[in-house]
């Protein structure tokens, strides 16, 4: 009766194979290498997804991962598309630390239509050092300047997201978009309704630093 049991019986559906980080959902994990060339909050880490958000454009829309480590520190990962594919890993810093940063000077032409921003990092105080040296460049070039979106906290991947006008199309936000000289590195700066400002410290890798993936239950 075994015999037949096995051979009759309901077969379990096969697990998720996950090969690639577009195929990332929500519950799954990943594990990053421990190359000294990633920060702090990266090398070699073990990262849960912890959701999926969608950034919307006027002919384009991108996911963004939320990751969470054994840390606090919450990592936003998105790919970057062009001739080959790119791992693009950011923080958020607040005020306070853009301040220690850059020069605010250069950082307040980021938003005058009429420039092209240029910005160089400073040098950082001990305190900051550790945590960012490796999301920096050294200088930095505007590309985009108040680029419309609409940003949502929800995976619309091979979905249009909505286009209702009373609520329901996301968060409106203009977004400034900076890259350094080996395009390495990012600065996003992202402003909302009302004045909210994020600023994304943005570093860019390889595929083959996910060294393993895990998918949820």
């Amino acid at each position: 009766m075994g015999f037949l049991k096995g051979l009759f019986g309901k077969k379990e559906a096969p697990a998720r194979q996950l090969t690639h980080p577009s195929q990332l959902m929500k519950g799954d994990m990943i594990s990053l290498d421990d190359s000294f060339a990633l920060p702090a909050q990266l090398r070699g880490q073990q990262l849960r997804v912890e959701s999926v958000n969608t950034y919307e454009f006027e002919r384009t829309q991108k996911a963004e991962w939320v990751l969470k480590g054994h840390g606090q520190e919450t990592i936003f990962l998105s790919l970057d598309e062009d001739d080959e594919t790119y791992l693009a890993f950011s923080i958020k810093v607040n005020r306070s630390q853009v301040e220690q940063i850059f020069d605010l000077d250069q950082f307040s032409a980021i938003f005058e239509e009429d420039e092209q921003a240029m910005l160089t990092t400073q040098p950082l105080p001990s305190e900051l050092s550790n945590e960012f040296e490796n999301w920096l460049g050294k200088e930095y070039h505007q590309v985009n300047f108040a680029q419309f979106g609409y940003f949502h906290r929800a995976d619309y991947r091979g979905k249009k997201p909505p286009q209702d006008d009373n609520g329901a199309r996301g968060d409106a936000f203009e977004s400034y978009f900076l890259l350094d000289d080996e395009e390495k590195f990012a600065i996003d700066v992202e402003v909302y309704e009302g004045g909210e400002t994020d600023v994304m410290l943005t570093l860019y890798r390889s595929l083959s630093d996910i060294r393993d993936y895990w998918p949820g239950k």
